[in-house]
């Protein structure tokens, strides 16, 4: 790390952990507005729907309160390993797993107890003693509240795997994320991309070994409809009509960005890597406030599918791996449709 790197993210965290500290308690007073105002609710036993504001004040707080204890955690960590060396690295990586996998574990349970979640993977998740010989690069769908944390625990507490993440560099403003995810290998992508984030998406994924797992979200965002319809505009304004006709017949996903995946997938080649995809479905709903209240708590399962591709399968050639990347996403599309229709 770059001295200005290093500045930026100090002075970064100079102002996130106060503002931490200063939103718990309001956190905490919200929390207690919101019970004492639960005899007044008009939604008090209407159709079992109670509590909507309180389980999300709840686990606000919930939330806030794990975020500083990720804080501390890490700092601790960070002074368990100080020194230099490889092994000093490898361990500093393996302590921060670690503390992810629990802080992970305690949010995904709370959300079970808080809002009834339920998570339905078919096929199932592969222990890890099953896991892949190599490493693998994962597309996942992006779409609803808490999805990539569900797919991140997923892969890490459940599959046994390693996973390095391509997110938003905006979320570098939670500060148990940065503190965290700065010690693993990552990459924060930035409002605007440029060329040498493609390039940091295809070394990690060259440099994946068995047991690491690469997590892409083609999207690059949440998917809602007025997304979709700006991306298809974008598409046409660009001259990429084809694309924007496929587009307009998937109507569950976003249109793939294409530089960071194919650089992903030319990085899995590299590695022989396998390719997975994800799709669910049970969250993609929720987009706005209001739903979230109304869907609270969830009726139905969050319901999810995977399938794997050998790396002997991507197409060598730049132009070839465009459509096969869009003929996946069709079929996360067409996965989405299927459940939708199964649940009507």
């Amino acid at each position: 790390m770059s001295r200005t790197a290093g500045a930026r993210d100090a002075a970064r965290r100079c102002v996130t952990v106060p503002a931490l500290l200063a939103l718990i308690p309001l956190a905490l007073a919200l929390l207690l507005v919101t019970l004492l105002l639960a005899p007044l609710s008009p939604l008090a036993g209407r159709h079992g729907r109670a509590w909507q504001p309180q389980r999300l004040a709840l686990y606000a707080f919930v939330y806030l309160v794990a975020d500083l204890a990720g804080v501390c955690a890490a700092l601790v960590v960070r002074l368990r390993c100080l020194g230099g060396g490889p092994a000093r690295r490898e361990r500093l990586v393996a302590l921060n797993y670690r503390l992810l996998a629990r802080l992970l574990g305690f949010l995904v349970g709370c959300s079970q107890r808080i809002f009834a979640l339920r998570l339905d993977v078919d096929p199932a998740i592969p222990p890890p003693g099953a896991r892949p010989p190599h490493g693998m690069v994962v597309f996942a769908r992006h779409a609803g509240p808490g999805d990539s944390i569900l797919l991140v625990h997923g892969l890490l507490c459940g599959a046994g795997l390693r996973p390095q993440v391509v997110l938003k560099e905006f979320l570098r403003w939670d500060p148990c994320m940065d503190m965290v995810l700065s010690c693993l290998p990552h990459c924060f992508v930035p409002r605007r991309p440029d060329g040498r984030t493609s390039d940091e998406i295809g070394a990690l994924a060259a440099g994946l070994r068995p047991g690491e797992a690469l997590v892409v979200f083609p999207e690059g965002g949440n998917f809602t409809e007025r997304r979709r319809r700006r991306s298809i505009g974008w598409l046409v304004r660009t001259g990429q009509l084809r694309r924007a006709a496929r587009a307009r017949r998937q109507h569950h996903v976003l249109p793939p960005r294409m530089a960071g995946p194919l650089a992903a997938l030319t990085g899995a080649r590299d590695a022989g890597a396998a390719v997975v995809f994800v799709a669910h479905t049970g969250l993609d709903r929720i987009d706005s406030a209001s739903r979230l209240l109304r869907s609270i708590p969830l009726r139905d399962p969050v319901r999810a599918t995977w399938w794997s591709v050998p790396r002997a399968a991507i197409p060598p050639e730049r132009q070839a791996r465009e459509t096969w990347l869009t003929d996946q996403w069709s079929r996360v599309d067409a996965w989405i449709a299927a459940e939708w229709r199964r649940g009507a």
